[in-house]
C-alpha cells in the first residue's frame, strides 16, 4: 500500500512537472495561446487520473492545473490574480472541466476494475462447480467398481472349493476387467493435474502434428481394447495445431472408448477432423443406441446416476467432465448430440498465430 502511494506520488508530480515544462515550451516559444497550454495540463490531468486509485491524486491535479495557468501564463505573470475581467468565470469553469474530468476517468477505471473483478468471480465459481462434478463423479465411479472387486474377490476366496474352474476363470476376469477401469480413471484424473491452477487454467501448448496425436492415442487405446475398429478421415494435407498432445490424447481416448463401450454397438466408429479457417474440429461418431434426452444436458457435468449409464455399472460422467476441462483449457468447445443412428462428440482446438504461419 505505501509502495502504491509513492508511486502515484510520484507519477503525478512527474506528469504536472512535464505539463509545465512542455507550457513553458509553448509560451515562450512565441504561442502564448492560453488554450494549447490548457490542452497539456488536461492531458496531463487524463494521464494522473488513469494511473492513480481513487479521486484524491485527481483532485489535487486539477487543482494546480488551475492555478499553474493562472500563475504562469496569465498576465500578470508569476502572480495569482483573479481580478481580471471574467477571469474568475474563466477559473471556475476550467476547474469544473477538470474535476469532471478526472472523476470521470476515476468512474471509468474503477467500473473497469469491478467488472474484471466480477468476471474473475464467475470464472472461480464455474471452476468450484466443474471441481463439485469432478468430486460427484469420483465418488460414484468409484463406488461401483470398488464394490464388484470386493463382491468378486470375497466368492473367490470363500467358496474357492466349490467353484468350477471355468466360474473361477470368471471371478478373477471381473476383478481383472474393473481394476483397469480404475487405473483408467486414475490415469483421467492426473492428466488434469497437468492443467496449472491459475486464474486462467491454461496449459502448456506446442505446436503439433495432429496426424501424429491421432495415431498415438489410437494405438493406446488398441492396447486396452484390441478389438475396436476406428475409420479415420482427415484432410490430406499437413495440419500443425498448437496443444498439449498428452491432454489432447486423453480426450481422443476418452471419447474413443465410451463409443466403444456404452455404445451397445460394435459397428466401426467414425473419427473425423476437419479443418475450417479459425479453428480444426474433431467428431468421434457411433453407430449405436445414442444418448437419452434426458441426460444429453448434463453429459459433461459429471450428473449421471447409476441407471442412466449405458453399461449398467460403470459411468461416464468422470471422463467427460475431464474431457471438458482440457478442452476449455485449450480455449475450445466440446458438445454432444444425437445423429440418426447413434450419438457423435465434437470437439474444436483453435488455430492461433503460428499455426496459420505454419499452414
Amino acid at each position: 500500500m505505501k509502495k502504491r502511494l509513492i508511486s502515484e506520488t510520484a507519477f503525478t508530480i512527474l506528469m504536472l512537472a512535464a505539463a509545465t515544462a512542455i507550457s513553458f515550451g509553448f509560451f515562450y516559444l512565441g504561442n502564448k495561446n492560453v488554450a494549447n497550454i490548457t490542452i497539456v495540463y488536461t492531458l496531463a490531468l487524463i494521464l494522473t487520473a488513469l494511473y492513480t486509485s481513487g479521486y484524491l491524486f485527481g483532485i489535487i491535479a486539477s487543482l494546480f492545473c488551475v492555478i499553474a495557468v493562472n500563475y504562469f501564463f496569465s498576465y500578470p505573470y508569476f502572480r495569482i490574480n483573479f481580478s481580471l475581467s471574467g477571469y474568475p468565470v474563466t477559473f471556475i469553469g476550467m476547474l469544473a472541466i477538470s474535476l469532471i474530468t478526472s472523476a470521470t476517468t476515476t468512474a471509468l477505471k474503477q467500473q473497469r476494475q469491478a467488472i474484471a473483478e466480477r468476471e474473475k468471480e464467475l470464472a472461480e465459481a464455474d471452476r468450484e462447480k466443474l471441481r463439485a462434478n469432478l468430486l460427484r463423479a469420483v465418488s460414484h465411479d468409484l463406488r461401483t467398481p470398488l464394490t464388484s472387486i470386493i463382491g468378486s474377490s470375497s466368492s473367490y476366496l470363500e467358496n474357492s472349493p466349490e467353484l468350477t474352474e471355468e466360474e473361477r476363470t470368471e471371478l478373477v476376469a471381473n476383478i481383472k476387467e474393473d481394476s483397469q477401469w480404475l487405473l483408467n480413471m486414475v490415469e483421467n484424473l492426473l492428466t488434469v493435474t497437468r492443467i496449472k491452477d491459475n486464474d486462467t487454467d491454461k496449459v502448456k501448448k506446442s505446436p503439433e502434428v495432429v496426424e501424429e496425436v491421432v495415431s498415438e492415442a489410437i494405438l493406446r487405446l488398441k492396447k486396452r481394447l484390441p478389438d475396436i475398429k476406428i475409420r479415420v478421415n482427415m484432410p490430406n494435407n499437413f495440419l500443425m495445431l498448437s496443444m498439449d498432445p498428452t491432454l489432447i490424447e486423453q480426450v481422443l481416448i476418452n471419447l474413443l472408448e465410451n463409443a466403444r463401450v456404452h455404445s451397445g454397438s460394435c459397428e466401426p466408429i467414425d473419427l473425423v477432423i476437419t479443418e475450417y479457417p479459425k479453428y480444426i474440429s474433431f467428431t468421434v461418431r457411433d453407430y449405436g443406441k445414442g444418448i437419452s434426452e434426458k441426460q444429453l444436458p448434463y453429459i459433461f457435468e459429471g450428473q449421471q446416476t447409476m441407471s442412466e449409464t449405458a453399461d449398467g455399472h460403470k459411468g461416464i460422467g468422470i471422463g467427460l467432465s475431464i474431457c471438458k476441462t482440457i478442452i476449455r483449457a485449450h480455449d475450445g468447445m466440446i458438445t454432444a448430440a444425437n445423429h440418426s443412428n447413434g450419438a457423435e462428440f465434437t470437439f474444436t482446438l483453435p488455430k492461433e498465430k503460428e499455426d496459420l504461419n505454419n499452414a
